[in-house]
């Protein structure tokens, strides 16, 4: 339990007093006042100044991924379908597929962080549908490594998810 005397101040708070700056030379307490109080003026302007440069740009709505427009989207997904198709039906004996499988999740990352929070696109059978199969994917791959073949059934899914992606980038959904 708290004791009475914290809770209740026993004596008048004191006013802050401004702390002078250390002047190089020797003069007296009236210039060493008026330069406090030119600095604390220059000191708030300058704040002020900051304050109203830099609040617009804070204040202004921008969104961290902007999509540029539906012909980039529909150009990115069909990169990202085709670059899915080639990685996941290399050979497991192909020399090229951990690379591959890393330029893959490259550019897998890159689509996803930005795509995904564009509302407009969220709705949309393709996004879905890539956003499904890239996940089914990398977790393949982070589970298994990147020269674990996928399954067949996996793979079937996957790649029916990337036929379905591109019949509805076609019709524009």
């Amino acid at each position: 339990m708290a004791s009475p005397t914290l809770l209740m101040p026993t004596s008048k708070p004191k006013p802050l007093a401004l702390v002078p700056s250390k002047p190089t030379t020797t003069t007296t307490a009236n210039t060493t006042n008026s330069t406090a109080a030119i600095w604390q003026t220059g000191r708030r302007e300058f704040v002020a100044l900051i304050t109203g440069i830099l609040s617009p740009t804070l204040l202004s709505p921008t969104s961290p991924a902007q999509a540029a427009s539906d012909e980039e989207y529909i150009k990115e997904a069909e990169d990202v379908i085709n670059k899915v198709r080639t990685t996941i039906t290399m050979e497991k004996s192909d020399p090229n597929v951990a690379a591959a499988v890393a330029d893959l999740r490259e550019v897998s990352n890159s689509w996803v962080a930005k795509y995904r929070r564009e509302k407009a696109l969220l709705g949309r059978a393709s996004f879905r549908d890539i956003y499904s199969a890239l996940n089914a994917v990398s977790g393949h791959y982070i589970s298994f490594g990147p020269t674990a073949p996928i399954p067949a059934k996996r793979k079937a899914r996957i790649l029916e998810e990337m036929e379905t992606a591109e019949k509805a980038l076609l019709r524009g959904r």
